[in-house]
């Protein structure tokens, strides 16, 4: 039997899935976590072989000590992932460390984290970049920006999402950015691209072949989220344009990914930009070598009608994947922030879409900044009606009273003309 060690099994909680599936393809499933193992959700206990609980995840010799512990009992270690990104080096240095040959090693990471390198990667793959500098001395930068003009995008070489990220419109936002950064981080400068967000998503095999896809829609980019401290909204589109298909298949193989999930994102350009694109145009942005986050890849599935965590384990042993069934429809998700109010409350949306929703929660503190601290997730077989939803879940209160026996209509942005009446009033 072959081992698969998962690290952080329990986080987010929804991929108790990935072990689930792993021991149904019959991997010896081991987790290895810093939460109190009667604390983990029955389905998680029962698909773990054994779980070895560390003081801190963040602690390497500990994680170093559990791997060295299994691999004695158990033998040969074949894999360990933990498709997050807060712990793929960590992952790569542990393969080195117990000569785990299935997953990336260290020196090869670079590649997949570094923005600066993954530029590369999509020109191979014929993919469009935005012009770019690292930011190493103030008269490159600043000469960067004369023959590129403003805007100007900085952010890590190596970050998740867009954390420590800023966006300069000028040359004193240009000097306060280089003189208050923080001289251990290396920062690239790109050139501002308009656009929205959208993603190819999946699962590649041991030949770089993509065996699942998917595709987010994110009309808000996360950037502008974390500066506006606005709710995050966006929708798992199962329609795949075939060109945009084409070049999500031949960025993977640019890539070399395999036997991985993996989430690359794309520009969709939305305003022109002499000399480089034009408006719909596709330019790259970053690869991540794990699953899309938070619950993603929940709204993957119910998208497509899959399971992605089967897919994902089908791949890992060798196996034909589970194929893509139908239907389709789109499965969109929208947030709340805790310091707004809002028209409608819970039980609202909880009864107008009472046949759409199909999740709702709250989002672990680690994700709020980004994605919100409340969410609803539905699905709906077309955008128009996605839009709806977002509007109804973010209308806010801007009078103080609440909707309860009162009209309840969403209107268009800016406009009085409703778009809908779909309120289910509880009174």
């Amino acid at each position: 039997m072959k081992n698969f060690v998962l690290i952080s099994p329990n986080f987010p909680e929804t991929y108790y899935q990935f072990a689930v599936a792993l021991k149904n393809v019959g991997f010896r499933v081991l987790g290895i976590g810093d939460q109190p193992y009667d604390e983990l959700r029955p389905e998680l206990r029962n698909a773990l072989h054994e779980y070895y609980k560390v003081n801190v995840l963040d602690n390497f010799d500990e994680e170093k000590a559990a791997v060295g512990y299994f691999e004695r009992k158990y033998g040969h270690i074949d894999y360990i992932e933990s498709n997050n990104e807060y712990w793929l080096r960590k992952d790569s240095i542990l393969r080195d460390l117990f000569w785990v040959d299935t997953g990336l090693r260290e020196h090869e990471l670079d590649n997949y984290q570094r923005k600066s390198l993954m530029k590369k990667a999509f020109e191979k793959a014929g993919v469009k970049v935005a012009p770019y500098i690292l930011v190493n001395d103030f008269e490159s930068l600043e000469k960067f920006a004369k023959e590129n003009g403003y805007p100007l995008f900085v952010k890590p070489d190596i970050g998740v999402g867009a954390e420590e990220s800023f966006k300069i419109t000028n040359y004193d936002e240009l000097c306060s950015f280089y003189t208050k950064k923080p001289q251990n981080v290396q920062y690239i400068c790109e050139r501002f691209v308009s656009g929205d967000i959208v993603t190819f998503d999946g699962i590649a095999d041991w030949n770089s072949n993509v065996v699942f896809m998917a595709s987010l829609e994110c009309p808000p980019s996360i950037s502008d989220v974390l500066i506006s401290g606005s709710e995050f909204f966006y929708y798992s589109n199962p329609f795949i344009d075939p060109k945009f298909e084409k070049i999500g298949r031949d960025t993977v193989k640019a890539f070399g990914l395999k036997k991985r999930c993996f989430h690359i994102e794309y520009f969709r350009v939305n305003k022109k930009i002499e000399g480089f694109a034009d408006v719909g145009d596709i330019v790259g942005l970053e690869v991540n070598i794990r699953t899309p986050g938070g619950y993603t890849p929940d709204m993957h599935n119910y998208a497509n009608s899959v399971n992605m965590y089967q897919i994902y384990a089908d791949v890992m042993a060798d196996l034909n994947p589970t194929p893509v069934c139908s239907p389709k429809a789109y499965c969109a998700t929208s947030s709340r922030r805790d310091n707004v109010q809002y028209f409608y409350s819970d039980e609202d949306i909880k009864r107008t879409f009472a046949k759409e929703l199909v999740g709702a929660g709250r989002y672990p503190k680690v994700l709020s900044g980004v994605m919100g601290d409340s969410f609803y997730m539905a699905k709906f077989n077309s955008i128009k009606e996605i839009e709806v939803f977002h509007q109804y879940v973010n209308r806010k209160n801007v009078s103080g009273n609440h909707s309860k026996g009162r009209s309840a209509t969403i209107f268009e942005k800016d406009s009085n003309e409703p778009i809908c009446d779909r309120h289910i009033d509880g009174a």
